[in-house]
């Protein structure tokens, strides 16, 4: 019950933390809304030879726009400030967003998607900012765990919700991004814009800013591109993986990975639990479940074998966000945060954009796609003993925050 007090308590400043929470969701909403749509944007432009390419070019573009923008997106942050930017990026969000529900013209919807990637980005990182902004190291790591249990269940409700309003209309899944609308008003009611430490002092005056700390934004950099890659191994080709087990129905696929999909939560939790430790046990725990896990789905013969392996995976996906954004925020100060995160919402999509890439250079080395997860799995035990070794020397420069 004390542990339970504890974690409610730290729950301070709700109406920011919910209007913040809902708020990190509008990226994730640019891909799986897109979900249930494709096949139909596909057969409704057949007319265009294209249309193959282009409407999978349409879902992802906003991820490689935010990839390329976001660090440029959190200089502006740190220069002008969080809240006007954050307004005025979530605004447009809901414009391009269902802009394409009014359009006919494929090539205008794809314009309108990398507009919208340059909201995301501004979205993406302001608001991993603001949470490191509006709350000490208990509450960013109460918040994010919040965030990381709702995300499933906010997933699957907008799977669901563009599924049903596209069987109506080809392109009614674009009338998702509405959601936006009330976000931005929550977020002119509630949001304020955060001062930073040094000007709560009596004078008010705030002094000079201190270097920004370009070793930390390496490190955050690079660390952040190699998990995220590792991140996105199973989502993009676990399918495969499925076909070269001799599992070839898609509702089987489906079948097998719902129960699977639900370990995302107990992620979420892990995340919790371990908070109290420093960054290098939860990053290694991070790395450990996922290579077992995707090792697990490389040498996977039979059924309970891939059953027990996509736990782990699932159980290692739940924790990768918050860990990452919980570790990456202790390593910036207030006023070079905007710039911080900007990189770090930088290097995680630009590992979304380059696990495929990667993945299939390691297919054909191994010769099978499951051949290429044993070696990403291997690589995540590799760094998982470099983060290991970390946390007993007490912690490194690069990986304590705490």
């Amino acid at each position: 019950m004390r542990a339970i007090r504890s974690f409610f308590t730290g729950l301070t400043l709700r109406p920011q933390g919910i209007t913040v929470v809902a708020a990190g969701f509008l990226p994730i909403f640019a891909i799986v809304s897109m979900f249930p749509i494709v096949a139909a944007m596909i057969q409704h432009f057949a007319d265009d030879p294209d249309a193959k390419t282009k409407v999978p070019l349409m879902v992802t573009a906003p991820g490689l726009t935010i990839a390329i923008l976001a660090p440029f997106m959190g200089f502006f942050v740190d220069r002008f400030g969080r809240r006007p930017l954050l307004l005025g990026c979530t605004l447009l969000y809901g414009v391009f967003g269902t802009l394409p529900f009014f359009l006919q013209s494929l090539d205008s919807i794809l314009a309108t998607r990398l507009m919208l990637g340059v909201c995301e980005a501004g979205i993406l990182t302001i608001v991993n900012t603001l949470i490191g902004d509006y709350w000490d190291d208990r509450g960013r790591r109460n918040w994010l765990f919040l965030q990381g249990m709702a995300g499933p269940f906010l997933a699957s409700g907008v799977i669901l919700l563009s599924g049903t309003v596209a069987s109506m209309r080809w392109n009614g899944g674009f009338l998702v991004y509405l959601v936006a609308f009330p976000i931005f008003f929550a977020m002119v009611r509630y949001l304020f814009e955060p001062k930073p430490p040094e000007a709560k002092a009596v004078t008010g005056e705030t002094p000079p800013a201190s270097a920004f700390p370009v070793a930390s934004a390496v490190v955050v950099g690079v660390a952040t591109l190699f998990c995220a890659a590792l991140y996105y191994v199973f989502i993009v080709n676990g399918s495969i993986v499925f076909q070269e087990i001799g599992i070839n129905d898609p509702a089987a696929v489906g079948r097998m990975t719902a129960i699977p999909s639900l370990f995302i939560m107990l992620g979420a939790v892990i995340f919790r639990l371990l908070s109290g430790r420093g960054n290098a046990v939860q990053i290694a725990t991070f790395l450990a479940l996922m290579g077992l896990g995707l090792a697990g789905l490389g040498l996977a013969r039979t059924v309970p074998v891939l059953f027990a392996s996509l736990c782990l995976q699932q159980t290692a996906a739940g924790m990768a966000v918050p860990t990452l954004i919980a570790w990456a925020q202790t390593k910036f100060p207030f006023a070079h945060r905007g710039r911080g995160m900007g990189i770090w919402s930088s290097a995680f999509f630009l590992g979304q954009f380059v696990s495929p890439l990667i993945v299939h250079r390691l297919d054909l080395a191994a010769g099978s796609m499951q051949g290429a997860f044993l070696i990403a799995g291997i690589a995540a035990l590799a760094v998982t003993l470099v983060a290991l070794a970390a946390s007993l020397r007490g912690g490194t420069p690069a990986l304590a925050g705490r």
